[in-house]
């Protein structure tokens, strides 16, 4: 006895929704099902400044980074030019904000794969700007160069971990710097706590204290990698201190929230990239879910009556730039900028 002829209603009624849902699936744009994996917006990098050449590879294409620019954060590849000379070495750097709320100083002649950046949603507002706005997961790599991260403080359930060739770093505190060249690593902890690996194989891991630092060497051939921690030297804190300041600098010109907005026509292909202007940038990398006819997380699909046009509202994370509110009670004029009459200057 098969279900239909048991249940005669009951078989109608799943044939009808199998059918109506494989309609609505055949209807439905192919970016919305391609896309309906990931339910959540896009992470966003922002770029703060940026003092001589870097590159970003976003693996749709190579450009150089400019100030303002925003990205899709998970899968870029971020390189600074390395310096001709150490007296050159200052002036060679970039300075960007994710949209968990990290400030991140990147030095000359460094170079960061952001492998996984994930976010949840969220609804923040300025007040947010000390907290992370929602859960997120990083995990980056710094192949080489110096890293200052300024962070936001973590909600419960994030992770955020920066690998190098030697090791690994799972950050909790506020305040770090991520140094790797000449075959060694070096995890300086600012403000808070985190937890130092020396490789993969290294699952218990050292916990690295405020004002703490991790040197981590390669070990002897097949033995595992030499962790060292010690207090940072003095004579070293002052360019930390500067690195780290340049993130947390960053970190104050932008927040973020998420906005909606209706696509449509046929085109609608994403950019990992977006400079457009106004108090804020979107970027149209967004990760985006939905089917046919029905609201499923960020998407809603739907065929009208114009021809099979499609329609859909995206939620994507958006940069919104911080400006000050008043200007200064003192400030100064300059004499090229009075206006002269024949009766005497006026302003």
């Amino acid at each position: 006895m098969n279900l239909q002829s048991r249940y005669p209603s009951t078989g109608s009624s799943v044939l009808s929704v199998s059918i109506a849902t494989l309609l609505a699936l055949a209807l439905a744009p192919s970016s919305a099902i391609a896309q309906a994996k990931n339910k959540n917006p896009a992470s966003k990098v922002y770029v703060a400044d940026v003092s001589g050449d870097a590159i970003i590879d976003t693996g749709d294409a190579i450009e150089d980074v400019a100030k303002r620019s925003v990205y899709t954060a998970q899968g870029t590849v971020i390189e600074t030019k390395k310096p001709e000379s150490k007296s050159e070495r200052s002036k060679n750097f970039s300075t960007m904000v994710y949209s968990n709320g990290t400030g991140a100083f990147f030095d000359a002649d460094t170079r960061v794969e952001m492998r996984t950046f994930m976010q949840e949603p969220f609804t923040p507002n300025r007040a947010d700007i000390e907290s992370e706005p929602s859960i997120s997961q990083t995990q980056a790599f710094l192949a080489r160069g110096t890293v200052g991260l300024c962070n936001s403080k973590l909600v419960a359930g994030s992770n955020m971990t920066y690998q190098t060739p030697q090791g690994s770093v799972s950050i909790r505190g506020r305040k770090v710097v991520i140094e790797a060249s000449q075959g060694v690593t070096r995890i300086s902890m600012l403000e808070g706590d985190s937890t130092v690996r020396a490789g993969a194989n290294d699952l218990a891991g050292n916990t690295l204290r405020t004002g703490e630092q991790a040197i981590i060497r390669p070990g002897p051939p097949g033995q595992p990698n030499i962790v060292q921690i010690e207090k940072i030297p003095k004579a070293e804190m002052p360019q930390l201190d500067d690195k780290v300041a340049m993130a947390c600098m960053a970190k104050k010109t932008v927040y973020f929230e998420v906005r909606e907005r209706t696509m449509d026509g046929p085109d609608r292909s994403g950019s990992n990239k977006v400079t457009s202007g106004g108090g804020g940038r979107t970027g149209d990398g967004g990760d985006t879910t939905g089917t046919g006819g029905t609201t499923n997380g960020a998407v809603t699909a739907f065929d009208g009556n114009s021809g099979g046009a499609s329609s859909i509202t995206i939620r994507e994370i958006v940069p919104v730039e911080i400006v000050p509110t008043n200007l200064p009670v003192q400030y100064t004029i300059s004499p090229a900028r009075i206006i002269t009459s024949t009766n005497g200057p006026s302003r």
